[in-house]
């Protein structure tokens, strides 16, 4: 026999505690329950629901995780390139560590991607600032800044070779040869320079946000297959 979960009216089993789609606590009546006699030994502790999220239980392991996450993940880490991995196993852990002590031991996808949205955005705030810190103190503590000018130089002239080389195999008009020579000419200015590193590291930043969201939903969904309850 299946009821209807009062939320998500999806079919739930009638011997069933919690609703399969959204978690919610379903009720049961039994005629063997009389006034004044205690509940059942499964309804004694409070139930909390599946789909929202214990902040104050929650932030400190985001917290825990996210900063060795975001450390790992800037530019002043060798890891940084692994950074995307980072992030979505630091948002997938914090979910698992989590339901440790969460009735019922599993919650929604949805719940989880929150989780990882907290972490990824703590985590690449945290990288952004430390890979901004890292080339301030390059350029004016350690005076690096001919070293920096040359590989950024080495870079846009290896880039303008493969355009100029992609244009001539396409035909492609001098009017558009000339304004990529303009762009290739820009790149090389400070301005042009600061504005693609500010770029690539706000790119990078929200690549790390989302897959913090991706491993967090993933994480609630592999925790609600293993913990969630049998009915």
């Amino acid at each position: 026999m299946e009821i209807t979960c009062t939320r998500c009216h999806q079919a739930v089993e009638a011997e069933g505690l919690y609703c399969p789609t959204c978690g919610l606590p379903q009720l049961q009546y039994s005629a063997e329950n009389v006034p004044g006699q205690a509940p059942p030994e499964r309804f004694s502790e409070p139930v909390r629901d599946a789909s929202t999220v214990d902040w104050k239980r929650a932030l400190p392991l985001v917290l825990m995780l996210a900063i060795p996450a975001g450390l790992l993940s800037s530019g002043a880490s060798p890891t940084s390139m692994l950074g995307l991995f980072w992030m979505s196993a630091a948002a997938a852990w914090g979910v698992a560590l989590y339901l440790r002590s969460q009735r019922p031991a599993w919650i929604t996808v949805g719940a989880g991607a929150r989780i990882g949205l907290v972490t990824g955005l703590i985590g690449a705030w945290l990288a952004f600032a430390v890979s901004g810190g890292t080339l301030f103190v390059k350029r004016v503590v350690l005076h690096q800044s001919g070293q920096i000018d040359a590989d950024w130089k080495t870079i846009v002239d290896t880039n303008q070779q493969l355009t100029q080389q992609w244009m001539s195999n396409s035909n492609q008009t001098a009017e558009v040869q000339a304004e990529s020579a303009q762009m290739q000419a820009w790149m090389l200015t400070p301005e042009g320079h600061a504005g693609f590193a500010a770029f690539g590291m706000i790119t990078s930043a929200g690549f790390l946000m989302l897959f913090a969201v991706a491993g967090g939903a993933l994480g609630a969904r592999l925790q609600a297959r293993a913990r969630r309850p049998q009915v």
